[in-house]
């Protein structure tokens, strides 16, 4: 059974940075997206942060966190990265790593349905 595993999430002032990790158990990662999204709190909606294609050639943000949020990955360690700088209280939410087996195109990156597989989420708190 594939399980996707986030990490790195924590307690962070405002203005500081976080690197979330994502890694798969049950497979070698192998899979063509990888996302971020985000629950900012319990019953809202999982909100689209990040995605990337495996291959590396299409990457897209939600537009407000364009530029503070980077999305990555490392083949050679099969990780997937949201490396999140210049962080706000309002960032606060359980990030989650999604991936889907499909070289999702541009416009349906930000589709949670287009996603076959979930984290269980890791936790950002931003707070002085």
């Amino acid at each position: 059974q594939v399980q996707l595993i986030e990490s790195g999430g924590g307690l962070v002032q405002p203005g500081g940075s976080l690197r979330l990790s994502c890694t798969a158990s049950g497979r070698t990662f192998g899979f063509a997206t990888v996302g971020w999204f985000r629950r900012q709190a319990p019953g809202k909606e999982h909100d689209f942060v990040a995605a990337l294609r495996w291959s590396g050639s299409t990457t897209r943000y939600t537009e407000p966190l364009k530029g503070r949020f980077t999305i990555s990955r490392d083949k050679a360690t099969n990780t997937a990265y949201l490396q999140m700088n210049s962080l706000k209280p309002e960032d606060t939410a359980v990030y989650f790593c999604a991936a889907s087996s499909s070289s999702l195109i541009h416009s349906s990156m930000n589709d949670r349905e287009r996603y076959d597989y979930w984290g269980q989420g890791t936790e950002v708190i931003v707070s002085s």
